[in-house]
């Protein structure tokens, strides 16, 4: 007998930039959490002296993102890959849980969960303090905005209408106006 393939649950730039191979992607919904721009980014999209914001899965609710199945025999290098990307500060949770893909399968999904008590969680911010921070903010990985935007833009085209990331997107174009950034 055969071990199933591994999969990973992505909500932020995961969907959008997986940086990883996989073998098919599919929209998948997670119970229990939602998707919240509520970590402060020290390297990827801030600095310590300017931090930006990224996105986290917080308790309660649920959460539309995709799923990614990895093949068994590239698991061990995709889980050192997303360790060094998501693990780098700590303050992510890594946690299996199941995901409802979108033809009905369930399957155990890796997924990064926000950690509460690390100091870089910025608990739940009013969105004109969302605004500011993403407005500011460029890090390693570039622009805090493209960051925002490109999520967005992207939930948008697997039909994911996430309410309080949109409110966030049209609070910068109206404060920020952009050309469209895009991947």
């Amino acid at each position: 007998m055969t071990e199933a393939n591994p999969w990973v649950f992505g909500y932020g730039s995961l969907i959008w930039n997986p940086g990883f191979p996989y073998v098919r992607a599919e929209k998948a919904l997670l119970h229990g959490a939602h998707r919240s721009l509520s970590i402060y980014s020290h390297r990827h999209r801030g600095t310590p002296e300017r931090p930006g914001l990224v996105f986290g899965l917080s308790r309660g609710g649920s959460c539309l993102g995709m799923a990614f199945e990895v093949a068994q025999k590239k698991w061990d290098w995709v889980y050192d890959y997303l360790e060094d990307r998501e693990q780098d500060q700590g303050v992510y949770r890594a946690a299996w849980r199941l995901v409802t893909l979108e033809g009905g399968e369930r399957v155990k999904a890796l997924a990064y969960f926000v950690n509460e008590t690390h100091p870089q969680y910025a608990g739940r911010l009013s969105v004109a303090e969302q605004v500011k921070l993403v407005a500011r903010s460029r890090g390693q990985s570039g622009r805090n905005t493209e960051y925002v935007r490109n999520t967005a833009h992207h939930l948008l085209k697997l039909g994911i209408r996430d309410r309080s990331l949109l409110a966030i997107v049209e609070a910068l174009e109206r404060d920020q106006p952009l050309l469209v950034e895009s991947v």
